[in-house]
């Protein structure tokens, strides 16, 4: 809505030249205000690359939605999945906004017992905002999808050349808006504190800088905190929906995908936006945010300020970067949107490495130091690109592993499972050895231009998201053309235009597969990052040193303790869908059972009845899950020590990065393992193949949408507790 009324009355044009000169004119504020210690001079490019995000986003928003919805039936339909998906995002932050609250108040009290009230207000509303500015983005990001889909679909009956660029500047509103929204947030608030208000606040000079990083700390934890709910209620809500609509349309009574008829096809619609779009989103934000915040404070307790602003113009030229790469994406289409998508990543990732290299080589860092920032940020994107291509081999319908699944499935679905899970483990190997060559090089690359260590690993998490507003928009995609798909065959479009928007679909489906990888590679450097910081705030402000001994049982119990969480929380979100699940099965095999003429596509399904169940169920089974990532933290903090702590972020680093990346590559595999039969393989639709393959995609639907993503963000969230709590906790119990 806030687009719409600013476009209102402003030109595209006219918009973003007002956000440049705003820009400049912060430059020259700043250089005026700095106090010469804080290598402000490069600062100002940080607000103009969030402002000029957020100015293109509200262009595209402008084009997606200037474009033809098409038919009334297709009106019809796409504004059911609109008022579906707006009244789960109503429900979720009416619930979460009282949570937001409580732990609002919590941090300023406790951080004004630590400090004094001035700084207990700063954190509260620094963790409000956060909390503030991923919602915003994700619902404008969730509204430009639900926009897009049927305008794309309506598109599609001009060609794939008309309605690609629609759905791919649909996913790009939601990229490049959340990513320039919280540049700005972290710079807005790192400028004052930094610059503005420690007089106000009567900081020592000495303090301002690890101070103005722990209120952006702050800022980060609202965040997360979000992201986590977000992620684990809008994955609930879309695989209750999917899982039900196949085992009751596709299984029992045969009928396809998508089918009007189905009872719980608006639900798996409205689902596709609330968790792949508005939750994936809400996920890599997050981890984008802390890479950031986790370099600037590794870079404050070293006490050099180019280090602190470093990471901020590193994730500001590599926002520049995703704007270009966006551009080149439409430029490039000649009718493979996978190749067009995969031209665009390419040469988002080349620009941003000259970026890189001028925006470090002329930093205030003497002799060859930027070496020790620039090559250990190229190790980290090198990590993202390989992570990101293993995923697509292992999750490709074009690929030997998801081909091998599909003909398993000939043998019924107890071989398909075991097949699709025995890939999916193997599927771990490259990453994580992709993850251990970044970690050991950016570890060495930086010590050997004379930078911290710890240093390279967070500015190579840095490194590995800084083009994210790239990513998020090519994973936004998926779900638009899904539903414009969904959208084609509910209103009766005919084949040609369903096979333009099944074209679609089939790169959205790999670059979403690629995306969960990449940001399974960015949480696991971020997480170790954010673990450096944990160690480095303790010792840094509180004066003690952290003996991490694997002879300590303390530490050993936080290993074992730590390693247990990923495993649990996946169970519970994964037994969270089947419950839910199970709810609406019920209802759909009801209304099939009660409703004369349904199947005969007489009568009209109650399409609202299953959104109200999805809805209901993701919002109540969200909370247990997702309140233990932050509670048992402090409980082992308070119960065994910080030692014991350290070693429980090391335990949930190491079996979260390996459950995350199993679920998501295995989840994958059994989808495109049943599309690739879907294709005529092995029988095709119908066959018993199919109905095996439908099964093992039931199974791998809340691996790959619910538990797997949900764990970058709890591991992330669960290490950011850590650097919030634990210097008051230790505090008080000393």
């Amino acid at each position: 809505m806030c687009l719409v009324l600013l476009y209102k009355y402003v030109s595209p044009l006219e918009f973003c030249s007002k956000f440049i000169s705003l820009g400049f004119h912060f430059r020259r504020f700043v250089k005026a205000v700095a106090d010469g210690g804080l290598a402000m001079e490069w600062f100002y490019i940080t607000p103009i690359a969030g402002l000029a995000a957020v100015g293109l986003a509200s262009y595209l928003y402008k084009y997606v939605t200037s474009q033809d919805s098409g038919t009334e039936r297709m009106r019809e339909i796409a504004n059911a999945i609109k008022e579906g998906a707006k009244a789960y995002l109503r429900r979720q932050n009416m619930t979460l906004a009282v949570f937001a609250v409580v732990m609002a108040l919590a941090l300023g009290i406790l951080y004004t017992i630590y400090e004094n009230f001035s700084f207990g207000l700063s954190m509260a509303v620094a963790y409000l905002f956060g909390s503030l500015c991923t919602t915003v983005a994700a619902y404008i990001g969730m509204m430009a999808a639900v926009e897009a889909n049927v305008r794309t679909a309506n598109a599609a009956r001009q060609g794939l050349k008309k309605a690609f660029p629609v759905a791919f500047y649909g996913g790009a509103v939601m990229g490049l808006f959340i990513v320039g929204l919280a540049l700005l947030g972290i710079s807005l608030l790192y400028y004052l504190f930094s610059m503005v208000l420690p007089p106000v606040l009567g900081w020592i000079p000495e303090k301002v800088s690890v101070n103005a990083t722990h209120i952006v700390l702050g800022f980060s934890f609202g965040a997360s905190a979000l992201a986590l709910f977000a992620k684990a209620g809008g994955g609930i809500y879309t695989k209750t929906a999917d899982i039900s609509a196949d085992l009751v349309g596709k299984v029992e009574l045969g009928i396809p995908e998508d089918d009007p008829r189905n009872p719980a096809v608006i639900a798996d619609n409205v689902g596709d936006n609330v968790g792949d779009v508005a939750g994936m989103g809400a996920d890599l934000i997050d981890s984008y945010i802390a890479s950031i915040v986790a370099a600037m404070m590794i870079g404050a307790t070293m006490g050099i300020s180019s280090l602190v602003v470093l990471p901020l113009l590193i994730a500001a030229v590599g926002l520049f970067a995703s704007i270009i790469g966006a551009f080149i994406v439409r430029l490039s289409i000649k009718g493979n949107p996978g190749a067009a998508l995969n031209r665009g990543s390419f040469a988002t990732w080349i620009i941003f490495a000259v970026l890189l290299f001028v925006v470090t080589r002329f930093s205030e860092l003497p002799d060859d130091r930027w070496l020790g920032v620039f090559l250990p940020t190229v190790a980290g994107l090198i990590a993202g690109v390989i992570i990101g291509i293993t995923s697509d081999y292992f999750t490709s319908i074009d690929r030997m592993p998801a081909q091998k699944v599909a003909k398993a499935s000939t043998t019924g679905a107890a071989i398909n499972i075991l097949t699709g899970f025995s890939y999916g483990v193997v599927s771990i190997v490259p990453p994580v050895i992709g993850i251990c060559v970044a970690t050991i090089a950016a570890w060495n690359l930086a010590e050997a231009f004379g930078i911290y260590s710890l240093y390279g690993i967070a500015i190579a998490a840095v490194g590995m998201l800084a083009t994210v507003g790239m990513t998020i928009s090519a994973d936004a995609y998926g779900p638009v053309s899904d539903n414009a798909k969904g959208i084609a065959e509910q209103s009766s479009l005919g084949e040609e235009v369903i096979e333009v928007a099944d074209r679609l679909d089939a790169a959205g489906n790999t670059t979403k597969a690629i995306t969960k990888g990449f940001a399974i590679g960015a949480a696991a450097l971020t997480v170790l990052a954010l673990f450096g910081a944990y160690k480095e705030l303790v010792e840094h402000l509180l004066g003690i040193e952290l003996a991490l001994n694997l002879m300590d049982p303390k530490m050993v119990a936080g290993i074992f303790l730590g390693g247990m969480m990923p495993p649990l929380l996946s169970a519970l979100l994964i037994l969270a869908v089947g419950r839910n699940a199970e709810r609406m099965v019920e209802e759909v095999r009801r209304q099939f059972k009660e409703i004369p003429g349904l199947m005969e596509g007489k009568a009209k399904p109650d399409y609202a009845k299953c959104v109200d169940i999805a809805t209901k169920g993701a919002i109540k089974e969200l909370m247990l899950p997702c309140l233990l990532a932050i509670i048992v933290p402090i409980i082992t903090l308070i119960a065994l020590g910080k030692e014991a702590l350290a070693g429980f972020l090391a335990g949930s680093i190491v079996t979260g990065i390996i459950f995350a990346l199993f679920m998501a590559n295995a989840g994958g595999l059994w989808d495109n393992a049943k599309k690739y039969i879907e294709a005529g393989a092995h029988g095709g639709k119908g066959s018993e193949a199919h109905k095996a393959a439908v099964t093992g995609d039931t199974v791998g639907d809340p691996f790959k949408d619910t538990a797997g993503p949900s764990l970058n963000t709890m591991i992330t969230v669960m290490s950011l507790v850590a650097e919030v709590f634990a210097p008051l906790i230790l505090l008080l119990l000393a």
